[in-house]
């Protein structure tokens, strides 16, 4: 059958993108029992702690009234630590930490002073339980947030401040065989992934003794220390260029690999994970020759690969073990996000449960293409780019299909190639979709990573422009039917691709940045200073703000846009979705503005996530000029007059 492209019948509607829908992260295990965190979109993104017994019977692990997330940095993370007996988790409401045991559940911290004022964060338990090492945050009405290492009894109402004076302090973890522990630290103006510091002490009930710096500096990024069971320290380090596994053992550093392959990811969140020890053996996650495919891989602490087992999954995330299995989150361009086992001796893959059980027709889902592209200043850079796909329809040989550009967030981020039913929402519907790693994004070494800095609002948008020229050269999609979209820092380059170029017919921004000045004075603490190495040192560098920030320049913006913020969002303030709309009011171009009570950056409910594709599929279909298939919502476009 033929039919325009965007206007293609589509079983993957956004109810059956959210059905299920789960986020899963955090995996974790006391040697018997498994544990991982779900997001719940249909229980206003609740995050419960689940728990599969030796019996494999799966069931929460907290009631219903509590929600195991932290706000430390605003994105938090490793909000719960397991034990034999007990349970300990950071709640939502109250940023507390509370200890599960059976049926009981009791705070073992002090109530903040006002909402939200003291919160924990990379909850790591003690082998013999009686104390939680983690990250406390103290909020003040009128000065930063304070970060501290601290050490909290689990049998007593005593905290101990093992550190403290510095802006960040992350991963206390504790070495197996003697009163050691290390943790990282770093100052304003880096973030993690810039440089970071790695330090060892001694820890007892009267605090630290003996600290001693171990590795990292301005502009070296150490993640992701942990300990061997013989207690050697391992951690990852881009010294090299990459982020390579490293050790520190017998007083002396040494590299365990020098591979052009990033083996770590910036620390957004507490907690990630990208490799776990088991008997002086690193598992590591990797990535196989044949692109569909990825690995486990088995290293032992000299760097000598013993063992690569070949998985489906081209995605793997929080690795960790139980008995001989490694447990991971998996996924690939044909399968949907799930916890997965996978017997290290016979290695056979077990699903544990799937994040959303829609089960697709492969004949449905458009397989991404990873494409490499030329840019300015003879630059180059990523993406992946996804053909429209629906058994139903043929390729219209009278017309190229729209093209939907995707910029990520962070920016120091990366998009993959793991199935995203948001973007086969796209696709089956008949609309091509460029998902963009623009210079800057993560997983192609420290110098591609960095040459973000000072360019944030040039190259990111440059990039986003280079893949729709580069697509449309090769006669794969309609270049006046482009559009754009991106959330957080992917709002921002979406509103500045909008604004300060011609290549696009509309966007669609998700709690974007449109005035970098005032996002200096309204932020939070981890990503206050994080433009001075994206853009320059403010006030010395204003005017680079100033240019780069599209509400000073609206006389340029001649293109229709639909804007979505979360009124509770604490990274992206609402007041620049409101800048920014108000800009495109006065100059009387057509746009939507949709605010979401209650809502957070990244949207979590259901009814919004349903509600902002339909509107973004309503609002392009005015634009572009095709008749969707769905019955959508009406959305009020102010303005509506002047489309053209």
């Amino acid at each position: 059958m033929k039919s325009h492209y965007g206007s293609w019948e589509s079983k993957i509607t956004p109810e059956k993108i959210i059905e299920g829908g789960l986020r899963f992260s955090e995996i974790r295990s006391n040697g018997s029992e498994l544990y991982f965190l779900e997001g719940r979109p249909e229980e206003s993104g609740r995050y419960v702690i689940v728990k599969q017994s030796s019996d494999e019977k799966i069931s929460d692990a907290i009631p219903k009234e509590f929600n195991s997330r932290n706000a430390v940095h605003e994105y938090g993370g490793g909000s719960y630590a397991v034990g034999q007996k007990n349970i300990y988790f950071t709640n939502w409401d109250d940023q507390r930490i509370y200890k599960v045991n059976g049926e009981n559940v009791n705070p073992i911290t002090k109530e903040s002073p006002f909402e939200k004022s003291i919160r924990y964060s990379d909850l790591t338990l003690s082998f013999n339980e009686e104390w939680l090492f983690c990250v406390r945050e103290t909020h003040s009405e009128k000065e930063e947030a304070k970060n501290e290492l601290v050490a909290i009894s689990t049998k007593e109402n005593i905290q101990i401040v093992l550190c403290t004076g510095r802006d960040f302090y992350s991963s206390p973890r504790i070495n197996p065989i003697n009163k050691e522990i290390c943790w990282l630290e770093w100052d304003h103006p880096n973030m993690p992934w810039d440089g970071t510091e790695l330090f060892i002490g001694n820890f007892d009930s009267n605090g630290l003794s003996e600290k001693k710096f171990i590795d990292g500096s301005k502009n070296i990024s150490i993640i992701q220390p942990e300990w061997s069971e013989s207690g050697e320290l391992i951690y990852i380090s881009d010294e090299s260029g990459w982020w390579n596994l490293k050790k520190y053992s017998d007083n002396k550093k040494s590299t365990i690999l020098d591979e052009e392959t990033d083996h770590g990811e910036p620390s957004w969140n507490f907690g990630v994970r990208t490799y776990f020890i088991k008997d002086d053996f690193i598992y590591l996650r990797g990535s196989s020759k044949s692109k569909n495919k990825g690995l486990i891989r088995k290293i032992n602490l000299s760097g000598k690969i013993i063992e690569e087992i070949e998985v489906l999954h081209t995605s793997i995330g929080g690795l960790s073990f139980i008995d001989n299995k490694a447990l991971y989150i998996g996924a690939s361009p044909v399968s949907n996000s799930e916890i997965v086992s996978l017997d290290l001796e016979k290695k056979e893959l077990k699903t544990i449960k799937e994040s959303n059980p829609l089960a697709m027709d492969s004949e449905e889902i458009s397989i991404p293409e990873e494409i490499t592209f030329p840019t300015t200043e003879n630059g180059s850079a990523y993406g992946y780019f996804y053909k429209p796909k629906n058994k139903i329809y043929q390729d219209n040989p009278e017309e190229k299909p729209p093209v939907l550009v995707i910029s990520h967030g962070g920016p120091t981020s990366a998009t993959g190639n793991a199935l995203n039913l948001s973007i086969q929402y796209w696709t089956n519907r008949g609309i091509a979709v460029v998902d963009v790693n623009y210079r800057g994004s993560t997983g192609y070494g420290k110098k591609f990573r960095d040459s973000l800095k000072g360019n944030w609002g040039v190259y990111d948008t440059d990039d986003c422009i280079a893949a729709v020229d580069y697509l449309s050269e090769k006669g794969l999609v309609d270049s006046e039917r482009a559009a754009i979209k991106g959330g957080s820092a992917g709002g921002y380059t979406t509103i500045n691709a909008l604004t300060f170029h011609d290549r696009f017919a509309v966007g669609a921004t998700y709690y974007g940045i449109a005035d970098l000045s005032v996002f200096i004075d309204d932020t939070h603490k981890f990503e206050s200073k994080y433009l001075e190495s994206l853009i320059g040192k403010y006030p010395e560098e204003k005017e680079k703000y100033y240019d780069r920030s599209a509400i000073n320049f609206t006389d340029q913006l001649s293109c229709p846009m639909i804007i979505f913020q979360g009124t509770e969002d604490k990274i992206v303030p609402p007041s620049q979705a409101e800048i920014m709309a108000e800009g495109l009011r006065d100059k009387k171009i057509p746009f939507s503005l949709i605010m979401y009570e209650g809502e957070q950056h990244g949207f979590r409910q259901s009814k919004n996530i349903i509600s902002s594709l339909e509107s973004e599929l309503y609002f392009y279909s005015k634009v572009l000029g095709f008749k969707p298939f769905d019955k959508l919502k009406e959305v009020e476009i102010e303005n509506s007059e002047n489309l053209k």
